[in-house]
């Protein structure tokens, strides 16, 4: 009774679905996109200024 099965899951998305709509998870999606994209941009950043400055030294 613990562990939710895929059914379950179905059945909460659905509902959510309902009550708020589906522009609002296309909002949620969009953000949650941009923002993951923006955390891998970051982390690469140092690691090319790193390679950049043993370039010039």
């Amino acid at each position: 009774m613990g562990e939710l099965s895929p059914w379950h899951w179905l059945l909460v998305i659905a509902i959510a679905l309902l009550l708020f709509g589906t522009s609002k998870f296309a909002a949620v999606g969009k953000g949650l996109g941009e923002g993951i994209r923006n955390f891998k941009q970051a982390m690469k950043e140092p690691e090319e200024k790193k390679k950049e400055e043993q370039k010039k030294s």
